[in-house]
């Protein structure tokens, strides 16, 4: 069985939450949400819900900024605020760390990675946050799938909870196994590129 990801970035509404835990749970499927900081402040219910499920929790920042630009202190201060969010309300702290805009450079992988944070990308980009229907986000990502892909989308978008049904079953239905990034990520013996790809040693 091949392995993918389906990683969900929690940084606007929380509205299309209840449909989209419901369909994941239909579907027998656990991901990971990466949580915005800001977004934990707003929404602690949907977040306490979202662990309760059984589903990962990573951290995206506490206030969405362009990381590039920032220092490795402010840097750090972006992580730990968001984390401490987290774990506030789940009692766990996360491991999971993914730049707001897919930004990566040398500084944002030494953060992470000093401090403990597994840094990671996604390498197929839904653009549900373009108002794409669901038939338009399995045409960009249906025909070119491969195993340890990770696959982005976001909750509070026009389409995305309406689609994610079947968006789910045509990827099982291709052979390949949903996981949380946690299952999917090298854990050791691994380096990290300033694109936030992880590199088998």
């Amino acid at each position: 069985m091949f392995r993918i990801y389906h990683k969900r970035n929690c940084a606007w509404s929380a509205d299309d939450i209840d449909d989209i835990l419901e369909t994941l749970k239909s579907n027998e499927v656990k991901i990971t949400f990466f949580m915005v900081g800001e977004w934990v402040d707003k929404n602690p219910e949907a977040v306490k819900r979202i662990y309760e499920e059984g589903h990962e929790i990573g951290n995206h920042s506490n206030s969405h900024p362009h990381v590039n630009n920032l220092s490795y202190e402010e840097n750090l201060a972006e992580i730990e605020k968001c984390s401490q969010k987290i774990e506030q309300i789940t009692g766990k702290k996360p491991t999971l760390y993914r730049a707001p805009y897919g930004e990566y450079n040398d500084t944002v992988v030494k953060v992470g990675f000093e401090n403990e944070y597994y840094v990671i990308q996604w390498n197929k980009d839904t653009l549900d946050y373009q108002a794409l229907t669901g038939e338009q986000m399995w045409k960009r990502i249906g025909n070119n799938l491969q195993n340890g892909d990770i696959i982005l989308s976001h909750n509070g978008t026009a389409h995305t909870s309406d689609s994610l049904d079947m968006l789910i079953k045509n990827i099982k239905e291709k052979g390949f196994q949903i996981v949380k990034v946690s299952d999917l990520i090298y854990k050791e013996n691994y380096d990290i590129n300033s694109n936030g790809t992880q590199i088998k040693k």
